[in-house]
């Protein structure tokens, strides 16, 4: 097992290795003073672990409930939002007990508001079940709900006060969902780390998951260490995401964000070629290392419609948009962009 210390407005713990899921009960118990959890799982994730999770947490002597609503981006909205805080108070939560994650990204997010808005705010514990939340989403605090005009504008920074990353629970994703994970995984050794890079060049999805997964978040742990409330480095983590989101809200979230997020680094790594940020040479190999592992790097939406979703970006301040855009493997840089050359930026990476 490797355990990574956060050091943020709250410090915790990231536990990442194999069999942690039974030792949940003990570990949440050990946080102190709850009583009761609410876990909170998706359709898909809840016939493959609730039971487990709960069992561990009776055995430590909490009581529980779960909240399960239909898997997909689309139950990531107000609706089950407010529905997950009203089984909160129907289950009488208060503010020493807990809420447990145990799903990816949308589980992860949506929960993680629930808890830092519940009564103004009661602890949360992350289980990611999937590749990408384990790597990403599920460490570093960040929460949302998506709104019909984008993805992820009302949220709030809520840290958890544990992650517990059983690797054995990546064992029961179909490959094409490991295979978004990977997205994010690429994404950070783009960001941080050429060695990491090339050893997915060599392994591509078969590496070392504990291994690769503990990089992915100790890189993250530095970045919200540096900047966690997102006004400066930890910008750098939206590579592939502003033009990514758009295509992911252009498809109606059809398209799954790790592969709108490959799509829009392939974008910026184009364009950041032909704009001279980087040299041709890392745009492709880039664009080989997300192609090796079957990810996409085009789309057929516009420029024009993609600049649309972008300028609806939370990142977006003002009359400008901070484009990720890679200098060198291991090195990106902010783009600051007036809204007007947004669309010319895009076209130059179609």
């Amino acid at each position: 097992m490797t355990v990574i210390e956060v050091s943020a407005s709250k410090n915790y713990f990231v536990e990442i290795g194999s069999g942690l899921l039974p030792t949940l009960g003990p570990k949440v118990a050990a946080l102190g003073k709850v009583q009761k959890v609410c876990i909170v799982s998706d359709s898909n994730v809840w016939p493959l672990y609730g039971a487990a999770a709960d069992a561990s947490l009776h055995m430590a002597g909490l009581s529980t409930c779960a909240f399960v609503f239909s898997a997909g981006e689309e139950s990531k909205c107000g609706a089950t939002y407010l529905e997950l805080l009203n089984f909160l108070a129907e289950n009488r939560l208060t503010r020493s007990d807990i809420i447990v994650a145990l799903g990816g990204g949308v589980v992860g997010d949506l929960a993680g508001f629930a808890a830092a808005s519940y009564l103004r705010g009661i602890r949360f514990v992350q289980v990611p079940t999937t590749l990408l939340a384990a790597v990403d989403s599920s460490v570093g605090g960040k929460t949302a709900i998506d709104l019909p005009a984008g993805k992820n504008l009302a949220g709030a920074f809520c840290q958890p006060s544990l992650v517990l990353c059983d690797t054995d629970c990546l064992n029961s994703l179909p490959e094409d969902i490991f295979r978004d994970g990977c997205a994010e995984v690429i994404k950070t050794a783009i960001l941080f780390d050429e060695p990491l890079f090339m050893e997915l060049v060599r392994d591509g999805l078969h590496f070392d998951r504990e291994r690769v997964i503990a990089a992915c978040v100790a890189h993250k742990r530095d970045v919200v260490h540096a900047d966690e409330f997102d006004r400066g480095v930890r910008q750098l983590l939206n590579l592939g995401h502003t033009v990514g989101h758009g295509a992911e809200a252009m498809s109606d979230f059809t398209l799954s964000h790790g592969k709108a997020v490959a799509i829009g680094t392939a974008i910026v790594a184009r364009a950041a070629a032909k704009r001279g940020i980087c040299s041709q040479g890392t745009a492709t190999r880039i664009m080989w290392l997300l192609e090796k592992v079957e990810l996409p790097i085009f789309t057929h939406h516009t420029a024009a419609e993609l600049a649309q979703m972008a300028l609806s970006d939370k990142k977006r301040s003002g009359d400008t948009v901070n484009l990720v855009v890679p200098e060198a493997i291991g090195r990106c840089s902010l783009l600051p962009t007036p809204v007007d050359a947004v669309e010319e930026f895009i076209q130059a990476g179609l």
